[in-house]
């Protein structure tokens, strides 16, 4: 890293979001007095601690500070106090919002079972063991984003809701020669995933890869599956799997079914990345999988290793701290093989601890790493 301050944007949400962030905080702290990095964080809200007090989920503002920033860490947005208002309004828009507005458009959602919690997913273990799955998921196109969408009412009365699934070819070579750029440095095999039996954006998803694999990167193993066999071999045979890349839909959908595996929403992290600027540097915004978690919310029984991770893939992906992100992670495994678990990860015989308790049981393994 250079002279200069990392510059983060700091977003930290609603429920627990702001109790995990505090423990990257933690993190933070212990890089900068003990690996000599300087960060230079601003910190904004967004979601439903927006909309109560600036009346929107996100402000052009922060949109703007995300765009000067290095990288943007995130919480996690939605509140049920606003069950109310309208789409537009609704907390979860801070995120998809930023998504496109940066063009954030390969999301990255790793997949692995530490050997510590091969007994905490529902899969036998010798299923799960060894488990280390990247989910490559198109973020900003899709039937999240197609035209027309919308509520109507027809002329007899009834409703009906529309979505389009939209996507070019541009778009999907994007985020394709992320997940082939990504199966490069992991073990060569990529798995693209779509419904091209019954959709055609999904068939011209299958021939834009096929394409690009055989223009740009015939030494990476290609395979392809459809997406509802793909949910059942996540849980049938997970580790043939090496590389996944998928639309929006899919993507949210088997990521979420893929974290499972690993025991915990808890655990997962993920980076949404954009394209590569002129100054060698991309848009980047780095978020736990989990939610805003509204019913533990300041409980202090929270999860913050995801956060942690999170912020981990951002020293990796948008800092270049190769050696700080494994110290990071390293930190985590061996805090979990010393036996501390949260609630969502308690198994018998573990000691259960809050988020506080885990995040500073981190900072002191990352202290005996550095000695």
């Amino acid at each position: 890293m250079s002279a200069q301050p990392a510059k983060l944007l700091v977003l930290p949400g609603d429920g627990i979001g702001p109790e995990v962030m505090h423990e990257v905080g933690r993190v933070i702290t212990w890089l900068e007095k003990n690996r000599g990095l300087a960060f230079e964080i601003t910190e904004d809200l967004v979601g439903g601690a927006s909309l109560a007090e600036y009346g929107e989920p996100i402000r052009n503002e922060v949109i703007e500070k995300a765009r000067a920033a290095d990288a943007v860490l995130f919480g996690s947005v939605g509140d049920p106090r606003w069950g109310h208002v309208g789409f537009e309004k609704r907390p979860e828009v801070a995120i998809l919002k930023l998504r496109q507005e940066l063009e954030l458009f390969a999301n990255l959602r790793p997949a692995k079972v530490f050997d510590a919690l091969v007994d905490a997913s529902t899969l036998k273990p010798d299923v799960v063991r060894g488990l280390d799955i990247m989910i490559v998921r198109e973020t900003v196109g899709g039937i999240y984003f197609g035209d027309p969408r919308g509520i109507e009412t027809l002329p007899d009365g009834t409703r009906r809701g529309i979505n389009t699934e939209v996507y070019t070819t541009p778009e999907i070579e994007r985020v394709a020669r992320v997940a082939f750029e990504m199966a490069r440095k992991r073990s060569n095999h990529v798995c693209s995933v779509e419904k091209c039996n019954v959709m055609e954006s999904g068939l011209l998803w299958k021939e834009v890869v096929t394409d690009l694999h055989a223009r740009e990167f015939s030494d990476v193993k290609l395979t392809h599956m459809l997406a509802d066999n793909c949910a059942m071999q996540l849980v049938r045979n997970p580790r043939q799997f090496d590389v996944i890349v998928t639309g929006n839909l899919f993507g949210d959908i088997l990521s979420d079914l893929a974290s499972m595996l690993t025991g915990s929403l808890g655990m997962l992290p993920s980076a949404t990345l954009g394209a590569v600027r002129a100054d060698g540097k991309c848009a980047a915004l780095y978020e736990p999988i989990h939610g805003s978690a509204p019913d533990i919310a300041g409980q202090g029984i929270a999860n913050p290793i995801a956060q942690i991770l999170s912020f981990a893939m951002l020293l990796r992906y948008s800092l270049n701290l190769q050696d700080e992100a494994k110290m990071v992670e390293e930190a985590v495994s061996r805090v979990l093989e010393s036996g501390l678990r949260t609630a969502d990860i308690m198994s018998e015989g573990m000691a259960r601890v809050g988020t506080s308790v885990m995040g500073e049981a981190i900072v002191r393994e990352l202290d005996k790493l550095q000695n």
